[in-house]
């Protein structure tokens, strides 16, 4: 599995490129709001000769999701997300209103959702295979993108470095959040975490270190 991280918007996001030996690729959470954010994801993908197949998203807050219409417009993909998160989604414009930033952003169209997930199904690309662990707590739909065989999880708004997601935005709960955190805590120490924001880790580390995380 190579993964390529393009960090995006104002918020620093992490978008990721995943592929494998097959050169099919998926996706994960493009927040791509600039046209140089937008040049670097179409150009390594160019590069690299990779066939887009998935667009993924970990939740639907607007940062993760502001490349959605990019990607459809470039590759065809609809986002995939999970079925909580799909109201958020659809409420694009009203949540970059919430947040300040609405005048920033006048093209608010965004693509229909192309497959609602649930916790433990499965979406493919290539030769690889994620599970999908449903996380709530920094919204009603996070979900992490878990690859037993690689040992590689995608972790969204859910668990970063050293910390977690904020649960105080409208659908957010801490107490969600602790249980979620906990259902994580199962993964092997050696999964390699990629969070929605800042550095990877593994769960070893952040069970290790991450004050949000029973010892």
């Amino acid at each position: 599995m190579e993964i390529k991280l393009i960090q995006c918007n104002m918020v620093a996001e992490n978008c990721y490129i995943v592929s494998d030996e097959t050169k099919e690729c998926a996706i994960i959470d493009c927040g791509a709001f600039s046209v140089m954010e937008k040049q670097a994801i179409g150009e390594y993908i160019a590069q690299n000769r990779l066939k887009p197949v998935l667009h993924l998203l970990t939740h639907g807050h607007f940062d993760h999701m502001m490349g959605s219409k990019w990607v459809y417009d470039t590759y065809g993909l609809q986002p995939v997300i999970c079925e909580r998160d799909a109201e958020l989604y659809k409420d694009f414009r009203n949540e970059l209103e919430s947040f300040g930033i609405g005048g920033m952003i006048t093209d608010c169209d965004i693509p229909a959702i192309g497959r609602c997930l649930n916790d433990g199904d499965t979406v493919t690309f290539g030769n690889t295979t994620f599970r999908v662990i449903h996380t709530p707590g920094h919204s009603k739909g996070s979900v992490v993108y878990y690859c037993k065989e690689e040992n590689v999880a995608f972790t969204g708004d859910t668990l970063f470095r050293g910390s977690i997601g904020r649960t105080d935005l409208p659908g957010g709960s801490m107490f969600q959040m602790i249980n979620s955190l906990r259902l994580l805590q199962q993964l092997p120490d050696e999964t390699r975490l990629y969070p929605g924001h800042g550095a990877d880790s593994t769960m070893g580390l952040e069970g290790a270190t991450n004050p949000y995380l029973d010892r």
